[in-house]
């Protein structure tokens, strides 16, 4: 019973993180949709609205500075949270890691590579002192599992056979290797 409660409490705390997190950035959330205004001094001349691609099936994304398109991708990939575990699935159906971070930056309009390993060279080098929300989190040497940094120490993440897509205290993977900012 203690575990159960305390499994509940701390479910409770990391989804009130990411939703904070989130609605801090100004990005709305919503089971359906979910679009993100652009914060003071995002570019104003982008399109009003860009099509998500149907791959995801996921929310519609405004025209957004760059660090919004990486919370935006975060909040993507949260809006997947259940599905299954697929090797090489890049969704709708399912996720296998690298697919879900590929996944969710494409449906905002950010290229990044499609494996973890390739994913681990993209953008630039952050210390994990310096982590924010979007930024991708990669796991053992050679690299082999990637997440979504989410802050407060939680990321999402697909991780293995059995187990969906879903948001785990980074403390919880081992073998922390690097992160990067790709946005």
């Amino acid at each position: 019973m203690t575990t159960t409660r305390t499994s509940t409490i701390t479910r409770r705390s990391f989804r009130g993180a990411a939703l904070a997190l989130l609605t801090g950035a100004g990005i709305a959330l919503s089971p359906l949709a979910a679009s993100a205004s652009p914060g003071p001094g995002a570019v104003a001349s982008l399109p009003a609205q860009t099509s998500v691609s149907a791959l995801t099936a996921v929310p519609t994304a405004y025209g957004v500075a760059p660090r919004d398109r990486a919370l935006a991708a975060a909040h993507v990939a949260m809006a997947q949270r259940g599905k299954p575990y697929q090797w090489g699935g890049t969704g709708p159906g399912g996720f296998d890691c690298s697919g879900l971070v590929y996944s969710s930056f494409r449906a905002l309009g950010v290229n990044v590579p499609r494996t973890s390993r390739a994913q681990s060279t993209a953008g630039h080098y952050v210390s994990r002192a310096d982590l924010r929300a979007g930024d991708l989190i990669f796991f053992y040497s050679p690299v082999g599992h990637v997440g979504i940094y989410l802050g407060y120490g939680v990321m999402v993440h697909s991780s293995t056979y059995g187990k969906p897509v879903s948001i785990v205290p980074v403390s919880s993977v081992p073998g922390y290797n690097t992160a990067r900012r790709v946005a």
